[in-house]
């Protein structure tokens, strides 16, 4: 498991239907190591914090290897590492084996990792393309995002070493099954909602969702 870009932007304005958005998306990698702190990296910062940002989404993580296969899908743009607007393209984490409330150690810090990323109209800017959004759920290939619970510095080819496996073993997929194809699978939910490192948020939705399949609706 391996840190492979960090990348990092501020916001910027650009023109979305003739209006101006600002926007934080547009991240570009860095050579140096970067401190990473509670809130996010030096030299990153989130345009809307209503959405975006705060503890439980310190830091963004894309997997590298899902590049290829986005690649393939839009064979005519140039994808370079932060093209998702992450902080971290990384190897060897995939949502399909990583937990929610996984611990890792990367560099001088320590991470864990709260839930997967829920794309916004903002992804179809860095993309100009409105059907990424849609395309990006469906491949449930949403990366994830991390709280800092001891702020460090890292950089690029830094080692992301397991420190600690949630035991309830709900994986980041998992989340997202949930809220795409599997809205009511009580099991799951149940499971999810036993989950401490899951924000809060989303565990509200998933208790009105169990509560809806409990009564029929």
């Amino acid at each position: 498991m391996k840190l492979v870009s960090v990348n990092v932007g501020r916001p910027r304005l650009v023109i979305r239907n003739g209006e101006p958005v600002s926007t934080g998306i547009f991240k570009e990698p860095i050579a140096a190591p970067v401190m990473m702190r509670t809130l996010n990296l030096d030299g990153d910062r989130q345009a809307d914090l209503s959405v975006h940002g705060g503890p439980s989404k310190a830091v963004y993580v894309y997997p590298a290897e899902h590049y290829e296969f986005w690649k393939r899908e839009f064979p005519e743009m140039d994808l370079p590492w932060g093209m998702f607007g992450e902080n971290f393209t990384t190897t060897g984490l995939l949502e399909t084996d990583i937990n929610i409330g996984d611990k890792f150690r990367i560099g001088e810090a320590e991470v864990i990792v709260t839930e997967p990323r829920m794309p916004c109209y903002k992804l179809g800017i860095r993309f100009g393309r409105t059907d990424i959004i849609k395309r990006f759920l469906q491949s449930e290939r949403t990366g994830f995002y991390l709280a800092v619970l001891k702020e460090g510095e890292v950089g690029h080819g830094d080692e992301l070493a397991l420190v600690e496996r949630d035991a309830h073993d709900v994986r980041v997929a998992d989340i997202t099954r949930l809220y795409t194809r599997e809205k009511d699978n009580k099991t799951l939910l149940r499971r999810a909602l036993e989950v401490e490192a899951l924000p809060g948020g989303w565990r509200e939705y998933f208790q009105e969702r169990l509560q809806k399949s409990d009564s029929g609706q």
